[in-house]
């Protein structure tokens, strides 16, 4: 999918998903947010929440059916790994 796309989904969706999952922020990064996804490519999506496993679980669900697509959802954290984190904070695109 392409960037355009998938922001274009996130933003429609946003607030339903904000209500049912209690987000502070939502976003892109990888590949799709550079816009070099190919079709074998899952989509990157960041999101500030509750640490609650059975609700990321429900979320990641929900945006693979929305997006139609393989999701990995990371959630942003004052603990997380320092690399990751830092690429996040250089790419990600918020929606």
């Amino acid at each position: 999918m392409q960037r355009k796309e998938v922001l274009q989904i996130l933003s429609e969706n946003k607030k339903d998903l904000t209500e049912r999952y209690g987000l502070k922020k939502m976003g892109i990064f990888g590949s799709v947010a550079k816009n070099i996804a190919t079709s074998d490519s899952d989509i990157d999506i960041v999101v500030e929440m509750a640490p609650d496993i059975l609700l990321r679980a429900e979320l990641k669900q929900e945006l693979e059916r929305i997006l139609g697509n393989k999701v990995d959802l990371i959630r942003y954290w004052k603990r997380m790994n320092h690399y990751l984190k830092q690429h996040i904070d250089k790419e990600a695109l918020y929606v």
